[in-house]
This record gives C-alpha cells, sequence and structure tokens, in this order.
C-alpha cells in the first residue's frame, strides 16, 4: 500500500431535473464534465415515494457509443429492447448495458406505490468498441459479493475487486470498478486503485471526510479525486454509505447529442441518420 493519499480536484452537487416521461431526478454528473470525469459522462439518481414522479418511467429510446450501468436500491425496473431482450431489475441487483453500434430500449417501473431509488451511470466506450454488438449483464442482488471491511464496515463489490474478492460485472473496456461501501461513526476505508485512473466518491447516507485535507461530503454531492495514490475515506458521527466508482480514462475526443457518445460531429450525423431509417 503507497503511503500517497489521493486529493479531492473537483466537486460536484446535485440539482433536481428530469428525464424520460417527466421521472423527477437529481443529475450530480453532466456530459459537459466529461473532460473532468473522463471516461464517466453522466450519473443520476432517481429517489421518490411518490409514483407521479417516477411511474411514466423511460419509454423506448435508443443509445450508441457507451455504457450506461443502473444500480437499483429499492423498488424494480423492467427493461425491453428492440433486439428481443428484457429482464427485471430488483432491489441490490445491477445492469451494466453496453449500447455499442446501437439500440433502442426501455426502462419502466414495474410498482405503483413505494420507494423507487438507484442510480444510473454512463460510461464512454474507446472509439475502437463503440460500434461492437449490443449486450447486456443484468445481476441480481445475490450475486454481488460483500467483503468486510476493518473495524465493522462492508463493501458490495459490483465491478472491479476489493480486497482480493472480484465483482460480477467482466470485460469493460475502461477496467472498472463500482463498490457501495457502508462505514460505522467514525469508521475508515482505503483502498489502491490503479494509479492514473479516475476515481469518484458519490454520497449515499450520513457524511464522510477524504483525503488528508478532511473535505467533507454528504448525501447527494461527488468528489473527484487526483489520479495517484490510495483512497482514504472516514465516516461521520453518524455513518456513512457511499459510492466508489472508477475506470481508466480514454484520452479521446468526445462529440455527445442526446442518447448519442461519439468522437466526432460526423459519427453524431450519422447515428441520427441510422436510427431514423431504423437501422439500430
Amino acid at each position: 500500500m503507497t503511503t500517497n493519499i489521493r486529493t479531492v480536484t473537483a466537486t460536484f452537487r446535485g440539482h433536481d431535473t428530469s428525464d424520460g416521461a417527466g421521472v423527477k431526478l437529481t443529475r450530480v454528473l453532466s456530459p459537459q464534465d466529461v473532460r473532468l470525469a473522463d471516461p464517466f459522462l453522466l450519473f443520476d439518481e432517481f429517489r421518490s415515494d411518490r409514483p407521479e414522479d417516477y411511474d411514466a418511467g423511460f419509454p423506448p429510446h435508443p443509445h450508441r457509443g457507451f455504457e450506461t450501468v443502473t444500480y437499483v436500491m429499492a423498488g424494480r425496473m423492467r427493461h425491453r429492447d428492440n433486439h428481443g431482450n428484457q429482464g427485471d431489475l430488483g432491489p441490490g441487483s445491477v445492469q451494466w448495458m453496453t449500447a455499442g453500434r446501437g439500440i433502442v430500449h426501455e426502462e419502466m417501473p414495474q410498482q405503483e406505490q413505494g420507494l423507487m431509488w438507484g442510480y444510473q451511470l454512463w460510461v464512454n466506450l474507446p472509439a475502437a468498441r463503440k460500434m461492437t454488438a449490443p449486450r447486456y449483464q443484468d445481476i441480481p442482488a445475490d450475486r454481488i459479493p460483500e467483503v468486510g471491511l476493518p473495524g465493522g464496515g462492508k463493501a458490495r463489490v459490483l465491478a472491479g475487486r476489493l480486497e482480493g474478492v472480484a465483482g460480477p460485472v467482466s470485460e469493460v473496456a475502461v477496467e472498472p470498478a463500482y463498490l457501495d461501501v457502508s462505514l460505522p461513526a467514525g469508521g475508515t476505508f482505503r483502498w489502491s486503485p490503479p494509479d492514473g485512473h479516475t476515481v469518484l466518491l458519490h454520497g449515499v447516507e450520513g457524511w464522510f471526510t477524504v483525503g488528508k485535507g478532511g473535505r467533507t461530503f454528504r448525501t447527494r454531492e461527488m468528489a473527484l479525486l487526483s489520479r495517484t495514490g490510495d483512497v482514504a475515506v472516514q465516516a461521520g458521527g453518524g455513518g456513512a454509505r457511499f459510492l466508489v466508482i472508477a475506470g481508466r480514462p480514454l484520452f479521446e475526443p468526445v462529440a455527445h447529442h442526446g442518447p448519442f457518445v461519439m468522437n466526432t460531429r460526423e459519427e453524431i450525423l450519422q447515428a441520427l441518420e441510422d436510427f431514423q431509417a431504423g437501422r439500430f
């Protein structure tokens, strides 16, 4: 373990918006932040127990050139697409969808009452893999391993490795890690990601401090860390839960238009043409 500790280099705070057919959500990371957060493009939280905030869902819509990661905390979400794929995401499950060369899919709540809560992350694909065949990795909750941490904390390993335990998501270009960490009051978390990888920390519950400077983060706040060294976090007095998201940056040009993320404007125009011609 290195003695160097990563520091906070940028902070993102969630703001209210809506998407799909009017689903209310909190947008924490936007595509405009890609230069800082490469390879991560977007990060949203949807969390409401008001059916009118979520019941219209996300009707059929296209994607090309990137991956979407949906992590469901509470409630159920059905997905299906124009290639005949379908599934049902329940509490604690994750879906890593590679849109690749193009897909039209929908994501619809499977309940009429109760809490609907989860997160969606967009992950860029390198130019060489933007036009690959679409695929899904639907991981139910019981396939996600949990690692005990010193001092009574715990971490679910969705992707990457922690304490020698590998998450079930595999074969992703940016070599990601996705950890759901819970710490008791005053508990600590220490992790050594590869040097050069982008690391984001997102507050889920409680509050925590990051790095030597002890910067404080709370719910719906995200920290971007420096590129080298260990991740060091300490929970506040009431304990803390946070997500750790890391991956290898691509350092490629990004052309973004709605649900299409390519490298050039010409590729975006081609994506629009292909979608309108029914070639997805």
